[in-house]
Parts: C-alpha cells; structure tokens; sequence
C-alpha cells in the first residue's frame, strides 16, 4: 500500500468527529480544500490498512502510513518506559497527532491529539470555556483538577468527569480522538 499521507489522515479523524459537529467538519474540510469524498475514501483507505493481513500493526504501520514523526520522546507509565510519536496536523497546527508505544515491540497503546510542545494552552477557568475543539484531554484534566477519566464509549473516544470551580457543578466533557467534542451531565 503507497504512503497515505498525514492530509488524508487527518480526514480519517475528521470522519469520526462528524458524529458531533457536521458542521465544524465542513469547515475544516473547506480549509483544507478537501471534500466529503475524499473524507470517506481516506477512511476507506485507512480501514484497509487496519484490517490487512499484509498491513503492519503498531509503531511500523504509523510510520510507513505517516512518515517519519516529527518528534519521538520518552515517556514514564508507571515503571514503564514508552516513547510518544508526534506527527503535526495542519487542521491543527497547536495540536499534535501522539502515538504512544509500548518498550520492545511497539504495540501501540494510546493515539489521540494532544498539545504540540510549546503551544499556549488555552485559558479554560469555566465549565463554560469547554467549547468544541477549544482544548484536548490533558488541557481539561490540567484545569479541573481532580478530573477523574471514565470508561470510553466508543475505540476513538475518552471522557473526564470534571467539577466546575467555585460551583461544585459536576459535567463530563466528551472527546473525540483526544479534541473536546462537548460536554454534559454526569
């Protein structure tokens, strides 16, 4: 399979985010002058991958799919020491795409976007400052403390339970592929 290409991966993250927000997908797809065609066929293609006898998995397909990462950090789990593959995403440029990979093998154990190193965090001090695709987890999980994760609904999702400072008010903020989608009652 030829190299697929960080701007049609981004597409196949964009196809998962149009559950939530259609309409903040056909924005970022006109910015990036793609189309909803192009969206389905690169999670088509991206699909095939996955499924493929001949594909491979982990660390390799990430880098045969996506080229050599733009940064690769180690990174402390417990007594484990992982390392973080980062890609940039040009949708969004304050953002990177992580892969983190298991020692040895590199199975991957995590994927989602995450704050490109040295990029402003946003301010978030209000449950109401949770905006679609204003921050990523570790963003929120940094301005509610002690936001406590939740079982995933879904392979591409997390979520955190937070509490609003000063309210007590308890919401969980959804994410999809690491961006804020929304947020809710817990």
């Amino acid at each position: 399979m030829p190299h697929f290409g960080i701007a049609r991966f981004q597409l196949v993250l964009l196809r998962r985010m149009a559950d939530h927000h259609p309409e903040l997908v056909d924005d970022a797809l006109r910015a990036s002058g793609a189309t909803h065609a192009e969206l389905r066929e690169a999670h088509r293609g991206w699909q095939a991958r996955l499924h493929s006898r001949t594909y491979p998995g982990g660390e390799r397909g990430y880098r045969l799919a996506l080229g050599p990462p733009e940064r690769e950090v180690g990174r402390q789990v417990g007594d484990l020491t992982c390392r973080a593959l980062m890609w940039p995403v040009p949708l969004w440029p304050d953002l990177r795409w992580e892969v983190l990979c298991a020692p040895g093998g590199g199975a991957v154990w995590n994927e989602w976007l995450v704050r490109a190193p040295g990029a402003p965090a946003p301010r978030l001090d209000r449950v109401e400052d949770l905006t679609p695709w204003s921050c990523v987890v570790d963003d929120v999980a940094r301005a509610f403390p002690p936001a406590a994760p939740l079982p995933a609904d879904a392979p591409s999702r997390a979520r955190l339970a937070v509490t609003a400072p000063g309210t007590g008010e308890r919401v969980v903020a959804h994410f999809t592929w690491g961006l804020l989608q929304f947020t809710g009652p817990s």
